[in-house]
């Protein structure tokens, strides 16, 4: 990186996650330690959560599994294809041949020899450990006894999720522990960490990006306390423009930018018009009268019948749409 910044570098977008972190965080040596002595001590099943990107904790976890005599099952195809990928191309070294264990040996397996390795889909746990804990898992159930390890710390934003997922595990009768708890572990810069990253790379302009808005304000701060000026560094929201033009970076307008709707098979063929009509049915619902006319005689010839759809409750309503029918009809034949 240092021999990356003695040449020109133009452009640093910074991740600003941790950027309002000032502690250092643990070791991997500290960390690997931490998940060696959960291994060792605890009696039962260990399920544990983690994401599945991080492949240096998916070591550390086959490591003390290893050398605790426990053996791992991987749970689902998504990390079973990572860890097989990653042995293949030798990021990962698996210190027995016996350590993988099928699912369907789990029912043979000691629970002080068990560890489960749970990602969950698209890498993220907590949904699988939400159904574990539900009995909605198409393979795994905690029960009495089970420790849920949570080996990596999530963010801000899934404060609330974490929370409403321990609550879970401790009704189905597991416990909770995880290394956020005890130890500072973050895969995030943090002050330190980014302003090293200034000092190395020399960037010309800084974009914080990554974070909630006071995460990268606190990064461009960083940015200027090591010499970038203010006018160098570029907070933009979605959808905004950075244009660089004529040796400068500029802000450059916006575009419209947020979610895409979905409808069958297509995907953003959806226009305004019906989006609003959807919001407007989904807040006041829908009422309709249907009337039945003779158009010869110009008269109704049955009473008009009412149907309403997140409305009113049309059991307890009965009054309210009789008066309605009535009005419709009064309505109706008043018109030529």
């Amino acid at each position: 990186m240092a021999h990356i910044g003695e040449n020109k570098v133009l452009a640093l977008l910074a991740d600003s996650a941790n950027a309002e972190n000032f502690q250092q965080s643990a070791s991997e040596h500290a960390i690997y330690d931490y998940i060696d002595e959960t291994f060792r001590y605890h009696t039962g099943r260990i399920i544990v959560a983690g994401v599945a990107n991080n492949i240096a904790r998916i070591q550390q976890v086959l490591t003390a599994a290893a050398e605790n005599n426990r053996r791992v099952v991987l749970t689902g195809q998504d990390v079973e294809k990572i860890v097989k990928t990653a042995i293949k191309l030798g990021y990962i070294n698996v210190p027995s041949d016996d350590l993988f264990a099928k699912t369907k040996e789990l029912k043979e397996l000691a629970p002080e020899q068990t560890v489960i390795l749970e990602t969950g889909r698209m890498g993220e746990p907590l949904k699988s450990l939400q159904r574990m804990a539900t009995n909605r898992h198409r393979m795994i159930h905690i029960h009495e006894g089970d420790l849920v390890f949570l080996t990596t710390t999530p963010s801000h934003a899934m404060e609330t999720n974490v929370a409403k997922t321990k609550d879970m595990i401790y009704r189905a009768g597991g416990e909770v522990k995880a290394i956020s708890d005890d130890l500072k572990s973050s895969g995030h810069a943090n002050k330190a960490d980014l302003q090293l990253m200034f000092n190395l790379l020399h960037p010309q302009y800084v974009l914080p990006v990554q974070g909630e808005y006071r995460q990268l304000a606190a990064a461009a701060e960083h940015a200027h306390e090591v010499g970038i000026p203010f006018e160098n560094i570029f907070i933009s929201g979605l959808g905004d423009i950075i244009s660089y033009d004529q040796g400068k970076m500029n802000a450059a307008g916006h575009v419209d930018a947020g979610n895409t709707m979905i409808d069958g098979i297509g995907v953003g063929d959806i226009g305004n018009i019906v989006l609003r009509d959807r919001k407007m049915l989904a807040e006041d619902g829908i009422f309709v009268a249907v009337v039945t006319i003779d158009r010869k005689k110009k008269k109704i010839v049955s009473k008009p019948k009412i149907t309403s759809r997140g409305f009113v409750y049309m059991k307890t309503s009965r009054d309210l749409l009789s008066d309605s029918g009535d009005l419709v009809a009064t309505t109706v034949q008043k018109e030529p």
